[in-house]
């Protein structure tokens, strides 16, 4: 007998990356109860390290393609997994883009065998892992189904915009289980995130730039350019009528959350929409406090309006 999604996905190699561990930390506080409430095992990886973000990979982007390898080895050469799970989009695309890399580029395969032997440890090989997102993990180990049987009151029609950030679904090239036919995630409208908590109980707005860029990577470099970009989201999402824009990826969670209230004081651009990570309101339908999914470590302030809700 095949072993399900479901089966599969019970138990992962837990990849939270440098983001959750920082500033992305109500993520990781989030997806652990959430994971905890449904009876899902997160192991988190022995000794992990950086996927290279966007620092290395625009350096030298076959030692970031060695970074991401690293972790999908130890998960599956020490730990002997079958998935990592990482729920930041940053560090989800580099592991796709490293298996895509060595799989299609011998000079990457080249580098990552030369690095990893000086490292003292097991060059990964393509296909040994399933690498996965927090999305992926959730609609697979539980489903719409499964999780409207454990909500616990729901979610109570709140409205939402979900908002997946650019990396999720770009190039289409790393990510071949998408776009695959019924039941699996699109790439042009990816809707995992909306299955999930509509099966909670929120009502999707209809949202026109759920994978526009944020402007994460010019944070530093063009602020006015960032705040521009997630201006745009923020009007989007409060046009179509949202009173939360649900995020599952920390580099733009804190975006939104930072350039929200720069527009306020550079652009005199008042936005009233919150910003809560999609686990978060997963959490809350599950039954979990506001404490306990985090929600008094995110800078936009959510907590008076759940609350009038009857959420957390």
């Amino acid at each position: 007998m095949s072993e399900t999604k479901s089966d599969k996905y019970a138990r992962v190699a837990y990849y939270p990356g440098c983001a959750l561990e920082g500033t992305g930390h109500p993520y990781n506080r989030s997806t652990k109860a959430v994971g905890k409430a449904l009876g899902l095992d997160l192991v988190e990886v022995d000794n992990w390290n950086c996927c290279g973000a966007m620092e290395v990979k625009n350096i030298d982007p076959k030692v970031q393609t060695y970074l991401s390898s690293r972790v999908m080895s130890i998960a599956a050469n020490q730990m002997r997994m079958d998935v990592v799970m990482a729920p930041c989009n940053g560090c989800y695309h580099n592991l796709k883009k490293a298996e895509h890399d060595l799989a299609h580029d011998p000079a990457s395969a080249e580098v990552v065998a030369r690095l990893s032997a000086k490292a003292g440890h097991a060059a990964y090989q393509p296909g040994q892992v399933e690498s996965i997102h927090a999305l992926d993990w959730l609609k697979g180990a539980i489903g719409e189904d499964g999780l409207r049987a454990r909500v616990k009151g729901g979610l109570k029609g709140l409205r939402i915009a979900n908002y997946y950030g650019c990396m999720y679904t770009r190039p289409r090239n790393i990510f071949p289980e998408k776009d695959a036919g019924p039941g699996s995630e699109s790439t042009s409208k990816p809707h995992f995130m909306d299955d999930l908590l509509a099966a909670a109980g929120a009502v999707n707005v209809d949202f026109p730039l759920k994978t526009a860029c944020c402007g994460g990577a010019h944070t530093l470099s063009d602020s006015d350019l960032s705040t521009k970009l997630v201006l745009n989201i923020l009007n989007a999402a409060e046009a179509a009528g949202a009173e939360i824009i649900a995020t599952e990826c920390p580099t733009c969670h804190s975006g939104l959350e930072m350039h929200q209230i720069r527009a306020e004081k550079r652009f005199q651009r008042k936005t009233q929409v919150k910003i809560v990570y999609f686990t978060q309101l997963l959490g809350l339908a599950l039954g979990l406090s506001a404490r306990q999914v985090g929600l008094h470590e995110n800078v936009s302030e959510s907590r008076e309006l759940l609350a009038a809700k009857g959420l957390g």
